[in-house]
């Protein structure tokens, strides 16, 4: 009797859930349940045209060191330092050289990079405009100059002018620098870089005839503006993962 009052209720058991299963309604719009993980880490490397312009131009030494780090899909905070020796001599007066001067010092750009392209799912690449705020520290030495002296009836030399040099330690100068590049994995965690950049002179050294700032590049005293580029190569370390927010589809009204 025990047993078959047991067997009744098991197959009662199975029955109801049986009746529940068949009872549950299907989802036709069943959600993905895959979790999508970009990776996130710092990205640092060279500037190569520094190292090219190096090696072909004996007035010229430069050396920079690029790097950014990941905040979210779109924003990165970047950064550039480096310093740049150049030696340089302007000729403007019936083809003489007025005056030759070499400039050497480091510099430092702080700022955030936004990427406007969309990339596939594993994909870091990136179409990005920027901003940077720079600052370098520099000296620079007026080899030799000439003038124009007005009064030659004791000195018949076209122009006048002096080879000492003179010295311009401890100079500072500050901008702000709009930039537009992009970044292409080459390799599984190499990437290379491009960039070209506007800077908007903020402060530079009164009374002095600043003529040329490192990764600013040359100075007139009619315009507060300086451009610049850099091709780079750099790695990818991969510090952690997280997961990529997904777009909630809109809701159609009838």
């Amino acid at each position: 009797m025990l047993r078959y009052f047991i067997s009744s209720c098991l197959v009662f058991l199975v029955v109801s859930g049986y009746s529940q299963s068949q009872n549950k309604p299907i989802d036709l719009q069943p959600k993905d349940t895959i979790v999508y993980k970009q990776e996130y880490g710092l990205r640092a490397g060279i500037d190569l045209s520094k190292l090219l312009l190096t090696s072909l131009n004996d007035d010229y030494q430069g050396f920079e060191i690029v790097g950014d780090y990941r905040l979210n899909e779109k924003l990165f905070l970047a950064a550039e330092l480096g310093n740049e020796k150049k030696t340089q001599t302007e000729s403007v007066i019936e083809g003489r050289d007025l005056y030759d001067y070499t400039t050497s010092g480091s510099y430092l750009k702080v700022g955030v990079d936004y990427n406007t392209y969309k990339n596939w799912y594993g994909e870091n690449n990136s179409v990005f405009v920027g901003a940077r705020y720079a600052i370098s520290r520099y000296n620079q030495t007026l080899n030799n100059f000439r003038y124009y002296d007005s009064n030659r009836y004791w000195n018949d030399d076209f122009p006048v002018g002096s080879a000492e040099p003179i010295d311009f330690d401890g100079l500072t100068a500050s901008w702000i620098e709009l930039l537009f590049g992009a970044k292409v994995e080459l390799f599984a965690n190499i990437y290379i870089g491009a960039s070209v950049r506007l800077g908007i002179l903020v402060t530079q050294e009164k009374g002095v005839n600043n003529l040329w700032i490192p990764s600013f590049n040359k100075v007139t005293d009619n315009s507060r503006f300086g451009a610049n580029y850099n091709y780079s190569i750099s790695y990818f370390l991969p510090l952690y993962k997280k997961e990529k927010k997904k777009k909630e589809p809109k809701e159609s009204i009838n």
